[in-house]
């Protein structure tokens, strides 16, 4: 199969496109023919070492973990999928190697669900890492009908769809982006709001009674702001905040789930959630893909098209 991997370390400039062989297909594994791959920072970031201390990694490695494809073959004892069956799925397995930059992967049938019918092929792809992070902080923070969210960078890859979650659970969005964003998050359904230093009175002013909960989907001290806010300083996540749970919120770390994946799968087929797609490159492009992630200036997801 065709693939991009790595033999070392590094930025994007490490990454071949080359033959590797077929992944092998354990028991409760399908092989997925990809379609698409979606790309997000985690994948550059791995590609660096950042993650080295946390997962076991081994090359040549393939990056990626989310995926939209066609079952081609079942494993022995994976009993919910047949060949022919079109699926996503957010693809993380205990140790780095066999990821989703190819043409073949070897998926757990725990890290995949049906492709909404609604979403293209691309815009499936970019739905299963920032869906379910987005999906996982709300439930962490128990964001509910009536409630006010602030959903910081909510413009991005992650922010966007957590305020159409946000929208659809019937909750009331405050969104942190640049203006130039602004009317893509009104779009949404989001009260846009400029990001940076005054935030805390920019909210005050739409919201005097203060917010229920937060979601941080960039760092960089809006957990300390959310706090100033919130009715409850608690009911804050944050995946890019390593104090935050010091702070008495909580850290995400998202995980495959096909529960949830699937509920973003219907929220998508109820027209209550579409996947923004910023970009598009070849599989053979992907360094380039990644360079574009790693600008952090993207709004919406990126993705590799493969077949």
């Amino acid at each position: 199969m065709k693939a991009i991997s790595t033999q070392t370390y590094g930025g994007p400039d490490v990454l071949a496109y080359s033959d590797l062989p077929d992944p092998k297909v354990g028991p409760d594994s399908v092989l997925v023919r990809v379609k698409a791959a979606g790309v997000n920072p985690v994948d550059w970031k791995i590609l660096a070492g950042y993650l080295d201390p946390m997962l076991d990694t081994h090359f040549p490695l393939v990056p990626g973990w989310d995926v939209a494809g066609v079952v081609e073959a079942v494993g022995a004892d994976a009993t919910e999928y047949e060949v022919g069956d079109e699926v996503i799925g957010y693809v993380r397995k205990d140790a780095v190697q066999h990821g989703t930059y190819a043409e073949l992967v070897a998926a757990p049938v725990r890290t995949l669900a049906r492709k909404p019918a609604s979403l293209s092929w691309q815009q499936a792809a970019g739905l299963p890492l920032a869906g379910l992070t987005a999906y996982q902080s709300l439930a962490r923070v128990a964001a509910k009908q009536g409630e006010t969210v602030l959903v910081h960078a909510a413009a991005g890859g992650v922010g966007s769809l957590a305020v159409q979650i946000a929208v659809a659970r019937g909750a009331r969005v405050i969104g942190t982006a640049s203006e130039r964003n602004h009317d893509f998050l009104r779009s949404l359904g989001a009260e846009p709001v400029t990001y940076g230093e005054g935030l805390a009175d920019r909210v005050r002013a739409l919201a005097p009674e203060g917010i229920d909960a937060a979601v941080d989907f960039v760092g960089g001290g809006v957990v300390d702001v959310s706090q100033e806010l919130l009715k409850d300083r608690g009911r804050v996540a944050s995946v890019a905040d390593g104090e935050v749970k010091g702070k008495g919120g909580h850290m995400v770390w998202v995980r495959p789930d096909t529960a949830d994946l699937t509920a973003l799968g219907a929220l998508a087929d109820a027209g209550k959630l579409t996947v923004p797609v910023a970009a598009v490159f070849p599989l053979s492009e992907a360094a380039e893909a990644l360079r574009q992630s790693m600008a952090g200036r993207t709004r919406g997801k990126i993705v590799l098209e493969v077949s």
